[in-house]
């Protein structure tokens, strides 16, 4: 196992770690007493499993570490990461009892990953090899999605998250127009 893949690794076993803190934090202001602690140190988690996406990357093509396996535990990682913040604080309030992220973006964003996945299974049955290029829209929504885990996380701003979850939702919804039509066009070059 290369270095930028144990630290891939490293971050997997952050994620939980992260999931924990941020319920017992929820718990902890549903009791009435909350524990700025567990906020700080979920915060801290997170903060530090998103920091190592760039660190194993940089490793990876730094000392030509790159591998079909990193790439596919990093980005898995990465969804994995964001999935389990966005889910966690749909649920558990960090604050007001609308200070969460609005379950219909989770949903959203769930139905997203599936759809791309049953599309890539069903490309790949077909036999039809295509490129999978990284879309600015895509990196935008990534930015979008941490932007509104930050609302919620830090607590700086005193308005209701779905502002920057309804800017996400925007976002999430032209990538996956974006990378369906790329899709839609490389499967037609490579049928004529």
């Amino acid at each position: 196992m290369n270095p930028a893949n144990a630290i891939t690794l490293f971050r997997f076993a952050l994620i939980p770690v992260f999931g924990v803190l941020a319920v017992m934090y929820g718990r902890s202001i549903e009791t009435g007493t909350p524990d700025e602690t567990l906020r700080y140190a979920a915060l801290v988690t997170f903060i530090l499993a998103a920091a190592s996406d760039g660190i194993d990357g940089y490793i990876a093509r730094k000392y030509n570490l790159t591998s079909k396996l990193g790439a596919v535990l990093d980005a898995l990682a990465d969804k994995v990461l964001m999935l389990t913040g966005l889910i966690t604080l749909s649920f558990i309030a960090w604050g007001e009892s609308d200070w969460i992220i609005p379950s219909w973006y989770i949903i959203m964003v769930v139905a997203r990953d599936v759809s791309i996945g049953i599309g890539c299974a069903m490309i790949l049955s077909l036999g039809i090899k295509i490129q999978v290029k990284p879309h600015w829209t895509g990196k935008a929504t990534t930015i979008a999605q941490l932007f509104t885990l930050g609302w919620v996380m830090l607590k700086v701003v005193p308005l209701s998250p779905l502002y920057p979850t309804i800017i996400a939702a925007v976002l999430t919804l032209w990538s996956s127009w974006a990378y369906s039509l790329n899709c839609i066009r490389q499967v037609n070059e490579l049928r004529n």
